[in-house]
């Protein structure tokens, strides 16, 4: 078990790649009200998805999360002005102290401190979309605008995770996250 802490919450409408802070997640059982990801099932993509693209299929990606030294280590591969929150890249949740938290596998639960259970479901890959807004919206060091694949390259392997609602609630900032991988069915612990 390890525990965390929540940095930043962060809520999207649909339309826009960015996601404001906010005060509090309200998670429930198909996602986070107000978010344009919400939902229990959403079409597939053209492309990054096993099903045809518009195939309706179930939403594994009811929220998003992301550590918050990933966040430090992109800005810093970046060269970039300004840091990148969570927000700015597309995330709900910004949490900190979870060593390799891009890489919990599948089914790995985050509990919260308010009783909200969330599932990891996978990692979130850096697309090409957000690579062309991150790209649009900042600037390095030497006053350019970073070229649009060094957020895709700099977001490999650290761009966080997505999954499900298993006990709705809500998250705010400040509040503690305990790391749990998932257990061995008990048919398969003799």
């Amino acid at each position: 078990m390890t525990q965390g802490r929540v940095v930043s919450v962060h809520v999207g409408a649909t339309g826009t790649l960015d996601k404001e802070a906010d005060q509090a997640l309200e998670m429930a059982i198909d996602g986070i009200v107000g978010d344009r990801h919400r939902g229990a099932t959403r079409k597939a993509w053209a492309t990054g998805d096993k099903q045809v693209g518009g195939t309706v299929r179930r939403n594994e990606r009811q929220w998003s999360a992301i550590a918050h030294e990933d966040v430090e280590k992109i800005s810093a591969a970046m060269s970039l002005a300004q840091p990148l929150t969570a927000g700015a890249i597309a995330v709900n949740l910004c949490i900190e102290g979870i060593p390799d938290f891009s890489r919990l596998p599948r089914g790995t639960t985050l509990s919260f401190e308010s009783g909200v259970v969330l599932m990891v479901e996978e990692y979130n890959p850096p697309c090409g979309d957000m690579a062309l807004h991150v790209s649009k919206n900042n600037v390095t060091t030497s006053g350019e605008s970073p070229p649009p694949p060094a957020f895709s390259e700099a977001a490999k392997f650290c761009r966080g995770l997505v999954g499900v609602v298993e006990v709705p609630g809500f998250i705010r900032p400040g509040d503690q996250v305990t790391v749990e991988a998932e257990p061995l069915p008990k048919w398969l612990r003799t």
